[in-house]
């Protein structure tokens, strides 16, 4: 059985997605083959097809069967609908250049329009209010509050930088999924203002609660994105049920 290596997986996606995005390899060719691309980076196939899975997953390539690995346009910047990844993991792996504005870290009620069929009306959370830049451009500004239990309190390094590094690593949380809800909604005019958005005040709101593996619910997020910045992507496949 060939060894898999997990650092290697993502050292090999990031360099790859960073290839693709300063046009060493450009939308509409191929990626080099699994082969070429274990001899390339020195690693086994199994590795290299993880890491492909995770630039699909980006909606960075398309994997066509009897082809290869198709480069596909990257004109926006993209989120994976599906998957539990961290604006730090995205920003690592495509070099976005972004930073990280902490504007408010606090205990507070939750808001009924976000509690609404998620946590019971009044719960009091950890609440983390983050902007986000990329080239000194605002573009997201996320929500976070915290649940107690699990988590009491957040430093802020790891406010400002990771929140999952710090709940995986330093808390050993294993967390593992999340329910998602995207709407496009005229938001605030405080969220207008931080994001400079136009008289339509129009943002991509993208409401999620994600649990540990045992289920517990411990992260209540509204994330605001400017819609002319970023692209949400998924990945589904097709089920087929039988009838008798």
């Amino acid at each position: 059985m060939e060894r898999y290596n997990k650092n290697k997986q993502d050292s090999i996606a990031q360099d790859i997605a960073l290839k693709i995005q300063h046009g060493l390899y450009q939308a509409g060719t191929f990626l080099p083959s699994e082969h070429q691309l274990c001899d390339l980076y020195g690693s086994s196939r199994e590795t290299v097809r993880r890491a492909l899975s995770q630039l699909t997953e980006l909606g960075l390539i398309q994997k066509i069967r009897g082809k290869g690995s198709l480069v596909l346009d990257l004109q926006r910047f993209s989120f994976p609908i599906s998957g539990i990844t961290s604006f730090q993991e995205l920003n690592k792996t495509l070099e976005m250049h972004a930073t990280t504005e902490v504007l408010q870290k606090k205990t507070a009620i939750i808001p009924a329009h976000l509690a609404a069929g998620r946590v019971d009306e009044g719960r009091t959370a950890l609440h983390i209010e983050r902007l986000r830049k990329i080239d000194r451009f605002p573009i997201v500004v996320d929500e976070d509050y915290l649940l107690n239990p699990p988590i009491k309190d957040v430093p802020d390094n790891a406010a400002a930088n990771s929140l999952y590094a710090y709940f995986e690593k330093e808390l050993g949380l294993d967390i593992s999924y999340a329910t998602k809800e995207i709407t496009v909604e005229t938001v605030s005019p405080r969220i207008a203002a931080l994001l400079n958005l136009d008289n339509s005040k129009l943002a991509v709101v993208v409401r999620s609660m994600t649990y540990l593996a045992n289920t517990t619910p411990f992260q209540l997020t509204a994330s605001y994105h400017r819609p002319d910045r970023f692209k949400f992507i998924d990945f589904a496949r097709r089920r087929k049920i039988s009838f008798k």
